[in-house]
């Protein structure tokens, strides 16, 4: 089961559930990262600009009312219905 990182905030929304998704083949050389709240990934080799909250752009971050109000994309097609 993936393991919590109790010091790391979602660079995206500030969210503090982060989960480790992967690890490099080679131990200690990378790890995967995704937030739980809005599902962003990253992985720990990245730059500050994508994996630090106080240097991810103000432009690309949320708050939980942008995860509430998101749209679905692609949205899902109505059911079809049996001729």
């Amino acid at each position: 089961m993936p393991e919590k990182d109790l010091t790391m905030i979602c660079p995206r929304c500030g969210d503090d559930h982060i989960v480790e998704l992967a690890h490099s083949p080679v131990a200690g050389i990378w790890t995967v990262f995704q937030c739980a709240e809005c599902l962003f990934t990253w992985r720990s080799t990245e730059p500050p600009r994508r994996s630090d909250r106080e240097h991810y752009p103000d432009a690309f971050r949320m708050d939980a009312r942008d995860i509430t109000d998101a749209a679905a994309i692609p949205p899902v097609p109505p059911l079809l219905t049996g001729s």
